[in-house]
């Protein structure tokens, strides 16, 4: 399992341990290890039996198949099943494991009344320590549960006797073996699987008419800016929001004025303390007042800065300018002026990058994308301070590529101009 769905999971069983505080005093049933849930369904029938009116990680065997969930409550009309997601909202999938969960408990003979799914409120802000009864919220689900009985019904005697006849199933690879979820069983089903022919992209293309306008639109002093973002699922930070996308670093390269020796500035928070405070300052510091600050892709740094300026209103009017000052670079590849079969139709600086400038890559850094920054970020705090100190440099190394990138491809559009 990748580093990156090892904390995916981790984020889960962290906020349902958490939601257990919105029925507090309950007894756990959880197995100590995923081998023994023989012990867990025994301990959940002896803790109703006892009555029990909060149990934790319930779990039922209902002819062969198995469920646990999160939260199992008695009220005054009978028994309430609460399932946790660390999600913003209750998704399609998360319906289907509840209606196996609702499946086993009433066949168990549970008087099952109602089921919901609990989930992050997308628009709790924190301030001060964690209100769980305000961070999560309660979808019931006993409609949409019931009317997928059948189904699950159906689904479960197909694969027991799938599991009896020990049979492959003859299904061949496409999509549905990565969503919603990835298979595990993807390197045993496509090892064998053909290819589709690469797609024709056409042939190179360059229009310098408009490459020339695009250059021209641009205004002294040059900035080539990117930010880095952390998303956390409990929010970390006072004025932070479930999910919500924090920036906690940036790369900013700088040319003055035509000739003049590029200029390099780069902020990286702590891991502890909230970086935006310092990371605002920093921006508003070395970005001035006028000059076009290029981005990649510029819907992504326009609208994190616009919630910078919303979750800090001291900082808005500087914030909303430097706003006003995004010209994304992106623009020229995305519209076609200039095109290579190579760049597969994808205006990604990470196709266009090797293109343009091959020998600039990200293949020798350390970290070599976003998704992996943001999660090396988010453990700092559990790191050895060895460990850290090596991060950091990886960090910073791979978000100056970001923007070095930028100065190349810009250089590059230039030299074809003049």
């Amino acid at each position: 399992m990748s580093e990156a769905q090892q904390n995916v999971f981790a984020t889960g069983t962290n906020a349902g341990i958490l939601a257990q505080d919105l029925f507090p005093g309950g007894v756990n049933a959880e197995p100590e290890t995923p081998y023994e849930f023989h012990i867990s369904v025994q301990k959940t029938k002896e803790f109703i039996a006892a009555g029990e009116t909060i149990i934790y990680e319930a779990a039922f065997n209902y002819e062969g198949v198995l469920c646990a969930i999160d939260l199992l409550v008695k009220m005054e009309d009978g028994w309430h099943a609460f399932e946790v997601k660390s999600t913003n909202s209750a998704k399609s999938p998360h319906i289907q494991d509840a209606a196996l969960q609702y499946y086993v408990m009433t066949n168990c003979g549970l008087d099952l009344k109602n089921i919901s799914i609990v989930h992050f409120d997308k628009e709790y802000v924190k301030r001060g320590p964690i209100d769980v009864q305000s961070l999560f919220q309660k979808s019931p689900i006993l409609g949409q549960v019931i009317e997928l009985q059948e189904f699950i019904s159906a689904k479960a005697k197909e694969l027991k006797e799938l599991v009896i006849n020990r049979i492959e199933p003859d299904i061949a690879p496409g999509d549905h073996c990565l969503k919603p979820y990835e298979c595990d069983f993807t390197n045993h089903c496509w090892k064998n699987r053909v290819e589709p022919a690469p797609k024709d992209y056409g042939e190179e293309k360059i229009d310098l008419e408009e490459l020339k306008k695009f250059m021209d639109s641009l205004t002294y002093p040059l900035y080539f800016f990117d930010f880095e973002t952390v998303a956390y699922g409990v929010p970390e930070y006072d004025e932070s929001r479930p999910y919500q996308a924090v920036p906690f670093q940036f790369s900013l390269h700088v040319i003055d004025q035509h000739g003049a020796e590029i200029r390099h500035i780069e902020y990286l928070g702590n891991g502890v303390e909230d970086p935006r405070p310092t990371l605002i300052a920093s921006m508003i510091e070395n970005m001035g007042t006028v000059g076009t600050i290029l981005v990649w892709h510029r819907p992504f740094e326009f609208d994190k800065i616009g919630q910078l300026a919303i979750d800090y209103p001291q900082f808005a009017s500087e914030l909303r300018a430097i706003q006003g000052r995004l010209v994304d670079l992106m623009v020229p590849f995305k519209k076609s002026y200039y095109r290579h079969p190579e760049m597969m139709g994808s205006s990604s600086i990470k196709k266009v990058l090797p293109v343009l400038i091959p020998e600039l890559s990200y293949d020798d850094l350390n970290i070599g994308e976003g998704g992996t920054a943001s999660l090396t970020y988010s453990q700092f705090p559990s790191m050895d301070a060895e460990t850290r100190e090596q991060k950091i440099l990886d960090l910073l190394e791979y978000c100056k590529q970001d923007t070095w990138a930028m100065v190349r491809i810009w250089e590059w559009i230039g030299e074809r101009v003049v």
